[in-house]
Order: C-alpha cells, then structure tokens, then sequence
C-alpha cells in the first residue's frame, strides 16, 4: 500500500515538473518572440510600401549604379552580391555579378544568388520585378533622384534598410560640408561664367535645363547655364549653341573617341569664345550624372574646371 502511494506521490511530481518545465518553454519562446519582434524594424519604399526587415540584411542585389554607390558609400559593399551592366564605382564593383542592364532583369540569376533584399527603382517595367516578388524576396523601391534632397533621402532609406542608419547620417553630413566648401569658394564670384553643358555629342546635341539633377549641380557651383531658360533634358541645334556664345563649354562624353577635339572642329563653332580660349572640358560622365553619394564630387568638380583659380 505504501509503495502505491509512493508511486502515486512521485508520479504527480513527475507530472508538476513537466508541466512546469512546459511553462517555461512557452514562456521563453515568448520570450524569444518578443526579442525578434524588438530587434526587426519596418522601412518605408518611394512606393508607400511598408517592408518588414527581421535582421539587416546581409545579400543584396542592387539593381541602379547610384544605389550601389551609395551602399559601398555607407561600408555596405561586401554585401552586395548582383548589379548591373552599368556598375564600374567604385572598382569593386565591377567585379560583381551582373543581373540587370538597366532594363532587363535576370530573375533566375538573382534567386539563385538568394538575396536577402533587392534595391530596386521605378523606372521600367515593374512587371519584371513579379518573378522575385513570388520568390518571396523584400524588394525595396526607390525612385531616381531628382535632386540633392532627393539623394540625401534615398541615402537615409538605404542605411535604414541596411540597419546602419548613423553611418547613414554622417555620410549626408560628409556631403553637405563638401558642398557647402565650394559653395563657400564661389560666393565671392564677382560674375558666373557663361557654359554651355553637352551631355549627347552631335549629330544629336542634347544639354540640360532647368529642372534637372545637372542643373542643380551646375547652379550649386557657381556656374551659368546657358541653357537654363529651357527645361529637362533638350534636344538642340549647333547653330542655337553658337548663337549662345558660351564662355565655357563641359561635356560628358566620354564614350566618344576625344570629345573635346570634336567639339572644337564642329562647323561654325570656331567662333564659339569657349572654342577661341580653347575652354573646352571633358568631364567624368559617371560623377556629372549619378545622382548619388558623389554629388559633393560633382559640385567640386563643376567648379574647379570653370574656376581654377578659386581653388588654387
């Protein structure tokens, strides 16, 4: 009778214990819960879209050569495992799997490199971007920048998404303090020169205007659009360059065999004041027009070619 008892006693404290025991699994798994849902953070896409992040992503494919600029900018680099045709900065870059010519997307290659995110934009056919969304990988939006504002947001979005948002801070601020050294060195300009800015070499001239992200970098370093009375990207004649009569001419053609030595042979151009002073300068066509972290570069650039002398 006792060792019925016994066995009765020692079968409800085995049953206390488990239940016990069980308790406090359910509880640290609530535990755990909480802990993953503190450490997880939601960022917001150009799109409105909110995307749920558990941990800064560690693979990344970057499908826009400014967004990879700027994740290299903020010491992200290692992580970035896809881009595209057009990526050559910084140089490591270039060594990077290519899924993407800007417009075509290689959905098989970038589910294969299995991402942990994909930094997308708006321009093209989104369409494309359905095949990785059935994959279940998060794709964040972001819209090309038309403006410094605009890159100085995608930069805090991008080390958001990245989970390093003071590096993202401080690389903002970085830019600014460049920015705001030339701005300093122009300031006491007595007059802005006259330039002329060719971003498309004849037989199809094209130039920027106003509202545009190259306007606002011309603008930013002290320098005079010739062009500013049009707007966007404008398609014009030589005779309406020559008519002009730019002080200075900039071109970003780079991928023409001496774009500088074509410009000054153009017909009727010889009386150009730019052509007259041999004042005519090729500029890096990667720095002039990505609207990323380099816009500080650009700016400085801009003006050290038109002014030299403030810089000296």
């Amino acid at each position: 009778m006792k060792c019925t008892q016994r066995f009765s006693w020692i079968s409800m404290l085995m049953l206390a214990l488990f239940l016990t025991g069980c308790g406090v699994t359910d509880q640290s798994a609530k535990d755990d819960k909480k802990a993953n849902e503190a450490k997880s953070y939601t960022v917001t896409d150009d799109t409105g879209k909110k995307i749920k992040f558990y941990k800064a992503p560690e693979k990344v494919v970057s499908l826009q050569p400014s967004n990879t600029e700027i994740l290299f900018a903020l010491g992200q680099g290692k992580k970035v495992v896809g881009v595209t045709d057009f990526d050559n900065y910084p140089e490591e870059a270039k060594k990077i799997e290519h899924v993407s010519d800007s417009v075509n997307i290689n959905a098989e290659k970038i589910i294969a490199l299995k991402p942990d995110a994909i930094i997308a934009y708006t321009v093209g056919d989104e369409a494309t971007l359905k095949p990785l969304e059935d994959a279940g990988i998060p794709i964040f939006i972001i819209k090309s920048a038309a403006n410094f504002d605009d890159v100085y947001g995608d930069i805090e979005q991008i080390a958001k998404v990245m989970g390093v948002t003071k590096k993202g801070d401080a690389l903002v601020k970085d830019i600014k303090s460049q920015i705001a050294s030339v701005e300093e060195k122009v300031g006491t300009l007595d007059e802005q020169e006259q330039t002329y800015f060719e971003i498309s070499p004849a037989p199809e001239i094209y130039t920027t205007g106003d509202e545009t992200f190259q306007q606002e970098i011309l603008e930013t370093a002290g320098i005079k659009n010739v062009f500013a009375d049009q707007k966007g990207w404008v398609k014009i004649s030589g005779e309406e360059v020559v008519k002009r009569n730019p002080e200075t001419i900039l071109t970003t053609a780079t991928y023409v065999k001496d774009a500088v030595d074509e410009i000054k042979s153009r017909k009727g151009w010889e009386e150009i004041a730019a052509v007259k002073n041999d004042d005519v300068h090729l500029l890096d066509e990667s720095v002039m027009s990505r609207p990323g972290p380099r816009i500080g570069e650009a700016v400085e650039l801009a003006a050290k070619t038109v002014y030299p002398d403030l810089f000296k």
